[in-house]
């Protein structure tokens, strides 16, 4: 009976499944300059690391699905990063069209929201599968509303994040460069909030010095 209401309350992997095809996705529409390697090399290795990702949660194997987890993060991770130096490096050649460069930095600025949604999600108060073994999420790296005492319709029933909490969290990173209504409260946490801003800022700085540099 306790494991029937564990399983229950799972929480649904397929938004962060949705979420890595995404990211291969977005990086199939990046010009030909910014791809390293073949443009098929990426996404072939995000689904060689995926599936066997969505095999082990399955089969129960939650070791082996959070260290592949943790590697198909990291692969992403290098990708977005290498493909931000890419486009920095091509900014003063000024040979990239305009339309060319709002598209690519449009989904390098989407895709750091995914991949730092992905890590928040996968890390926090031990992962997913952690999470959903407790009642209540009382502790973790981030400081959500519904974990104050009184919170409206949380007393009554077992609350706990899900993807969509820690995509809140990613998106509000990316565009007011804080995290919000959410305090960051470990130092990993803290650290990967930094490095996110500083992609987002890039981006935008990006974008801007173009857009001064067409006047």
């Amino acid at each position: 009976m306790k494991e029937a209401s564990r399983a229950s309350a799972a929480e649904s992997r397929v938004p962060a499944i949705i979420a890595f095809v995404a990211v291969g996705g977005l990086y199939l529409a990046l010009p030909e300059k910014l791809i390293v390697g073949p443009r098929w090399l990426f996404p072939a290795v995000v689904a060689s690391l995926l599936v066997p990702t969505v095999i082990a949660h399955r089969l129960g194997h939650h070791r082996l699905d959070r260290a592949l987890g943790n590697v198909l993060s990291a692969v992403v991770t290098v990708a977005l990063v290498f493909s931000l130096a890419l486009l920095i490096v091509a900014l003063p050649s000024h040979q990239e069209q305009p339309l060319e460069l709002m598209r690519s930095a449009a989904a390098l600025w989407v895709t750091n929201v995914l991949v730092f949604a992905l890590w928040y999600w996968r890390l926090d108060a031990g992962g997913p599968h952690a999470r959903e073994t407790r009642r209540l999420h009382t502790e973790g790296a981030f400081f959500f509303p519904q974990m104050m005492q009184g919170a409206p319709g949380v007393a009554s029933r077992a609350w706990s994040p899900g993807f969509v909490d820690y995509l809140f969290i990613a998106f509000n990173t990316s565009t007011a460069f804080s995290p919000t209504d959410t305090p960051v409260l470990s130092r990993w946490a803290k650290i990967l909030s930094m490095l996110q801003a500083l992609i987002s800022l890039s981006v935008v700085a990006i974008l801007a010095a173009r857009a001064v540099g067409m006047l």
